[in-house]
């Protein structure tokens, strides 16, 4: 089995996201995440091969019907109606399935909807990171779909997408804390941190992403940013997780600990 998690640069379109959501037939969907500042759906789904690839591309089909990435505006980095695709590897699957499977969509994608692929990742040379802040040639496709831009397709372990909110609409301070933990600027081992503005609640988020979580807990992260929060004289309002967790990752009293609403076994993968 192989967990997939599409990114698609909509949030607002209520219509247009259902929409986007139920022309996936090949799979069953077990979480969706939408946020309007972001302005971005995050849906996840698991399946063999066949059928990740299949509900995949049924997403990223009606992503490219509906949506026109010029017209787009949100505070998430992006580059195309559907920014990413990460395939993962679950208890009875390798890496290399993941990675099969991200070749295979991108074939398929450029194929029959035209739109051009950067793998990253195991399935790439690169990283994501590497990707979004440099977008040269393209592994597969040769030109930019005019309305739906870009997709990155990748092969990866577990990654916890999670984002803190604090009581300061300045997000030069989320902007600052960001920096101090992000793993490049000597911060904690597969931390990548952004700093946001969130206008539809006047506040500024800590966007993160874990990428080794094995090595860098939850709590960690969420007591380093505590910790900067103090220095900086602002609160933590809320903690939020996008998409699911593996069950690794959870603790006792870990919603309470990190001020995290509506949290439920449902948000757990296995």
């Amino acid at each position: 089995m192989l967990e997939c998690v599409p990114n698609f640069s909509e949030a607002r379109d209520f219509d247009a996201v259902e929409e986007i959501l139920g022309a996936i037939k090949s799979a069953e969907i077990l979480n969706v995440h939408t946020d309007i500042d972001h302005n971005r759906t995050v849906a996840t789904f698991t399946g063999s091969v066949e059928q990740a690839v299949a509900a995949a591309f049924e997403l990223s089909r009606s992503a490219v019907e509906l949506l026109d990435i010029r017209e787009h505006i949100g505070v998430h980095p992006f580059i195309g109606v559907v920014d990413v695709i990460p395939f993962i590897p679950l208890e009875g699957s390798t890496m290399d399935d993941a990675v099969s499977a991200a070749h295979i969509l991108g074939e398929k994608l450029w194929k029959e909807l035209k739109l051009p692929v950067y793998f990253y990742g195991h399935a790439g040379l690169v990283d994501l990171p590497f990707v979004r802040k440099n977008r040269g040639k393209f592994d597969i496709g040769d030109k930019l779909n005019p309305h739906a831009g870009a997709v990155a397709i990748g092969a990866r372990d577990f990654l916890i997408a999670f984002n803190i909110n604090l009581n300061t609409p300045d997000f030069s301070i989320a902007q600052s804390i960001a920096k101090n933990i992000r793993e490049k600027r000597s911060g904690m081992k597969g931390v990548r941190a952004l700093g946001l503005y969130l206008e539809s609640r006047n506040v500024s988020q800590v966007s993160i992403n874990i990428t080794d979580c094995r090595a860098t807990t939850l709590k960690m992260v969420f007591d380093a940013v505590s910790k900067w929060a103090r220095e900086y004289k602002v609160e933590i309002i809320e903690s939020e997780l996008v998409g699911m967790l593996p069950r690794f990752a959870v603790f006792p009293e870990m919603a309470r600990y990190l001020h995290m609403g509506g949290f439920s076994e449902k948000k757990i993968l296995c």
